[in-house]
């Protein structure tokens, strides 16, 4: 993993955007399309066929669509059909087998072997960006694609293609024909990308060794001290790596011309679940609300159907981050989270002192983790329970040995978290920001070189997904 980031980062980025650059702009989605599947390839060669099927019978079908669309029973069964193809798609990688061995386990189908096929890396976000094509031209919202060059590389990206953000056609549908490339995009492509390398090497992955560190212990080992030191680390871990990842897949579009919608906004500085759901993973929330949530009726039917629906979108919105039980009752967890705020909480919570809005809303986000990280329930009950003193032992000395260990760590990831550096930095004078920006790229740029070519330590959370 580590000697691939460093080829992509110093051989096949820089080729490919000096290639693209000197391109007629004609032809700059076609090569962009076959730089999309070289980089798609180079990780999953086997599922290429795959792709391209998948691309072809939701072009075909997003034409049909369009062009039936006053007939709306065409319409409706080719929506239909696109739907079924690709959850079905993603429910025979991602779920068959974990539906299986769950009814094995109560004893129904035991003479079915599992399929046991690997995972199509970014399978669940190129499938709801699909699902985004068809469903917008059902509604009218955009026109169907006709060019099969500029359909695939909306749905092959490559800055996006395997970690997201989801992106939505509508949003993206001028851009696939007509992009403005300046110097201008460019540096701001750079800076964007090297913030979100930077959060990615630098932080992710140095907190990522400390929840390892708690992870791995036995529940006799741990501490009260220890569970949340490891908790709080896996919240950093988890936030950094992937909004790194969305700064760096946003630095790129803006390389290539596009303009990508901002993924995560400061989620930690949330006063309750419901901010939280409006800054983290932004994208997912959006596609939800937009193509789940509102067509059962959102808030419109009554307070029972209202409830039922947020119940339905978070059930699916923890099934979509992986088939394990735990994904579901983490979306279960926020699900009860936000209805309680709906129905009561919220007016309570803006009378509060700001203060005490930050950590009501700390405090659960922290749980949700725990539910999240761990996949095993029983072993994920243990650590929660530990983190409420069942182990009987408060803190070890081990437990501050670490805190010593990554204490400046432990600074540098909470100031990153809140938007004070930022604030700081557009208090000052117009030429100053220039010359500290640029140092501040050129350092981060090579820390995170110096940091990749010494580690062999470079995860991406969000690659299972």
């Amino acid at each position: 993993m580590v000697f691939s980031s460093l080829v992509f980062l110093f051989v096949y980025l820089p080729a490919v955007l000096l290639t693209y650059y000197i391109s007629p702009a004609k032809w700059r989605n076609i090569v962009l399309f076959l730089v999309n599947m070289i980089f798609y390839g180079w990780g999953e060669p086997v599922y290429l066929l795959l792709m391209m099927l998948s691309i072809v019978v939701d072009y075909l079908l997003g034409i049909g669509i369009g062009k039936y669309r006053e007939k709306r029973r065409v319409a409706t069964g080719m929506l239909v059909a696109s739907v079924v193809w690709n959850i079905g798609l993603l429910f025979f990688f991602k779920y068959f087998d974990f539906l299986l061995q769950s009814l094995q386990s109560v004893g129904i189908l035991r003479g079915i072997s599992p399929l046991g096929f690997p995972l199509p890396i970014g399978i669940s976000f190129y499938t709801f960006q699909k699902l985004s094509y068809t469903i917008d031209v059902y509604r009218g919202e955009c026109k169907e694609q006709k060019n099969f060059i500029d359909f695939s590389v909306f749905v092959t990206l490559f800055p996006q293609l395997i970690a997201g953000p989801i992106l939505q056609y509508k949003d993206l549908a001028e851009q696939l024909s007509k992009r403005v490339l300046s110097m201008g995009k460019m540096r701001e492509g750079i800076r964007i990308f090297t913030i979100g390398l930077c959060k990615k090497v630098l932080l992710a992955n140095s907190v990522g060794k400390l929840w390892d560190d708690y992870r791995v212990l036995e529940i006799t080992e741990l501490s009260t001290a220890g569970a949340w030191i490891g908790l709080l680390a896996f919240c950093f871990q988890i936030y950094f790596d992937f909004s790194g990842y969305s700064d760096m897949a946003i630095g790129l579009g803006k390389m290539l011309g596009f303009d990508f919608n901002i993924n995560f906004n400061y989620p930690y500085i949330s006063k309750s679940v419901t901010e939280f759901w409006r800054r983290w993973h932004i994208s997912l929330s959006s596609w939800f609300r937009d193509y789940l949530y509102i067509p059962l009726g959102g808030n419109r039917k009554g307070k029972t159907r209202w409830m039922l629906n947020i119940l339905i979108v978070w059930a699916a919105t923890g099934i979509w981050h992986g088939a394990s039980f735990n994904f579901l009752l983490w979306g279960l967890y926020y699900a009860v989270l936000l209805m309680i705020e709906k129905l009561w909480l919220l007016k309570k919570l803006e009378k509060l002192p700001v203060f005490l809005g930050h950590i009501y809303a700390l405090f659960f986000i922290v749980l949700g983790w725990g539910i999240f990280a761990i996949p095993d329930a029983t072993a994920g009950i243990k650590y929660l329970g530990a983190l409420f003193g069942t182990t009987g032992v408060i803190i070890e000395p081990g437990d501050i040995f670490q805190m010593l260990n990554y204490m400046v760590l432990l600074i540098a990831l909470i100031f990153a978290s809140v938007p004070l550096g930022r604030q700081l930095f557009h208090k000052m004078p117009a030429k100053a920001q220039s010359v500290t920006e640029t140092v501040l790229i050129m350092g981060g740029l090579l820390l995170s070189t110096a940091y990749l070519v010494d580690s062999t330590y470079n995860p991406f959370l969000y690659f299972r997904f």
